[in-house]
């Protein structure tokens, strides 16, 4: 009876130790096989890198990114993790060239199998883009990107303002001191909008995480070039005399055209109703109806353009609303009187506008 304890005493030791054995000898893959980060998906254009998994995922209806074309400049002190996340010390990136572009944007941060290098993974994707009509518009390596490996990503294109947070804490450290950064950045242009695309790629250094340490982690960022929508609230008529009673003037949104075109479009109504509520109010009120453009296109286009689109607003008045045409006059303006830079989507659309300018 004795023997046979012992013996299975050291049945359940061997047992043991092959168990734990084999916790040593799992695959690394093994180890990292979660799903993709809740509500996330691939970008429907570009593919992701064979065997990845998503761990961040954002897509915004309209953004601004900063495309990186040439190196950022910029050493970080030597500090231990903990410190940089948080915040204890100091760095400055600055990029030698960049392009900011806007529209709709999508933000997919992926990990990779260990076996997978971060070159191997970038070649890949600049392999895809290439086929599907991408233009290389800049590549770097190393401490070609950033004078410290892995500083383009961790402090530069994934800082802690704008992080992922789909899956922490590996969406928020899984660049955090990476290595052997690679970055491509691509454009294609053709009969739809203009993309972007950068492709951020280096080698996760964080050790307390398994499913990133030492696997290529990918930030993927890609814009559509898309117009923003018009998100205005129609003004009033109440608020038309409010605001031309005080200031002689008033903005207005609603009153929209196609790009280039003359043609008011059927949206427009809401705005159009209001302004002939407010010219019918006052009988006595006359006003210029001032077309006003973005600086898209030749000078003295855009100054016909401006016009002929606030012609058209008073012959929309005229006809459809019998606001007398002695009580309006169209003028254009095109570029000359912006609101906003135009340097932006966002200051182009705000100075695309009609406006009503008390005579």
């Amino acid at each position: 009876m004795s023997m046979w304890f012992r013996m299975g005493r050291n049945h359940r030791a061997f047992v043991g130790l092959l168990f734990g054995l084999s916790l040593l000898f799992v695959p690394d893959h093994a180890l990292a096989q979660f799903r993709d980060a809740a509500g996330s998906k691939d970008h429907p254009l570009i593919k992701r890198f064979e065997g990845s998994t998503i761990l961040g995922y954002e897509f915004l209806k309209f953004n601004e990114l900063v495309v990186l074309l040439g190196p950022v400049k910029g050493k970080v002190e030597k500090a231990m993790a903990s410190s940089y996340e948080n915040g204890h010390f100091s760095y400055t990136m600055t990029p030698t060239k960049t392009q900011r572009v806007e529209g709709a944007m999508t933000r997919i941060l992926y990990v990779a199998a260990k076996e997978n290098s971060p070159l191997e993974v970038v070649r890949n994707y600049e392999r895809e883009l290439l086929r599907i009509g991408f233009q290389t518009l800049f590549r770097c390596a190393q401490e070609e990107c950033s004078e410290n490996d892995g500083a383009l990503g961790y402090l530069y294109l994934y800082p802690p303002k704008r992080r992922l947070n789909n899956t922490p804490p590996l969406s928020l450290k899984a660049l955090t001191f990476a290595t052997e950064q690679q970055y491509l950045a691509a454009k294609r242009t053709g009969s739809g909008p203009d993309m972007y695309v950068s492709v951020y790629v280096a080698k996760g250094n964080f050790a307390e995480h398994k499913e990133t340490y030492e696997h290529p982690v990918t930030l993927l960022n890609v814009v559509e070039t898309v117009p923003m929508e018009s998100k205005m609230v129609t003004v009033d008529a109440g608020t038309m005399a409010k605001e031309v009673a005080e200031t002689g003037h008033i903005a207005l949104y609603g009153v929209l055209f196609d790009t280039d075109k003359t043609d008011i479009k059927p949206e427009s109504v809401a705005a159009l109703d209001e302004i002939a509520k407010f010219l019918k109010a006052d009988s006595k009120i006359g006003v210029y109806i001032v077309g006003h453009t973005d600086n898209v296109g030749g000078f003295e286009h855009n100054m016909s353009l401006s016009l002929r689109r606030a012609e058209a607003v008073v012959k929309e008045l005229t006809t459809k609303y019998g606001i007398s045409p002695g009580r309006l006059k169209a003028v254009g303006t095109g570029p000359v009187v912006p609101l906003a830079p135009n340097d932006t989507e966002a200051g182009r659309a705000k100075n695309r506008r009609v406006e009503l300018v008390k005579q």
